[in-house]
C-alpha cells in the first residue's frame, strides 16, 4: 500500500506590469518618495475605505512591486503577518513599508494601528525581511511616518 505524497509548487502571479517613469525608477531614500509611489500607482489617498498596501523593496530599496493586502470598512481593515508577508517571500524582497490609508483624513495612528505594526516588524523580522516604515497616508498629500514618530 503506497502512500500518496502531493508535489506543490509557489508561484509569484503577476496581475500587470506597468512603467510609471521617473516616479518608479527612483529608491526609496524617505517616506516622502514612498507616499508618492503609493499614490501615483494605486491612488490610496483617494479611497473611501481602509486599504492596506505593500510595497516590496529590493537591495538598493528600489520598488520591485507593490500589493494590496486588505480592504476594509471606512475605519478598519484586517491583516495578519501571514497574509502581509506571504508577498514579500514570494517578490524576493529585502525589505518591506507597509502602508494604509485614513479616509477620515486624519492621519494621527491608532492605538491598533500602532500595535499590528509592532507585531508586524517582529514577524518580519523574524524570516528576514525588515520593515522599514509604516505609512497612514490621507488626501492632500498628508501622511504620517510611524518609523519618523519612533512608534515602532
Amino acid at each position: 500500500m503506497g502512500v500518496t505524497i502531493t508535489l506543490s509548487k509557489v508561484k509569484l502571479v503577476r496581475e500587470s506590469s506597468h512603467r510609471y517613469g521617473e516616479i518608479a525608477s527612483r529608491n526609496i531614500s524617505g517616506p516622502e518618495d514612498a507616499v508618492k509611489i503609493i499614490n501615483a500607482v494605486l491612488h490610496l489617498d483617494e479611497e473611501a475605505q481602509e486599504v492596506l498596501v505593500v510595497l516590496y523593496l529590493d537591495v538598493r530599496n528600489k520598488v520591485t512591486g507593490i500589493m494590496e493586502v486588505s480592504r476594509g470598512s471606512v475605519n478598519s481593515s484586517i491583516c495578519t503577518p501571514r497574509e502581509t508577508l506571504k508577498g514579500a517571500i514570494l517578490h524576493n524582497a529585502v525589505s518591506i513599508i507597509l502602508a494604509h490609508n485614513h479616509p477620515s483624513g486624519d492621519t494621527r495612528p491608532s492605538n491598533d494601528d500602532i500595535r499590528q505594526t509592532k507585531i508586524m516588524k517582529k514577524a518580519a523580522e523574524l524570516i528576514g525581511i525588515p520593515l522599514l516604515d509604516h505609512l497612514i497616508i490621507a488626501g492632500n498629500g498628508c501622511f504620517t511616518s510611524l518609523k519618523e514618530a519612533d512608534l515602532m
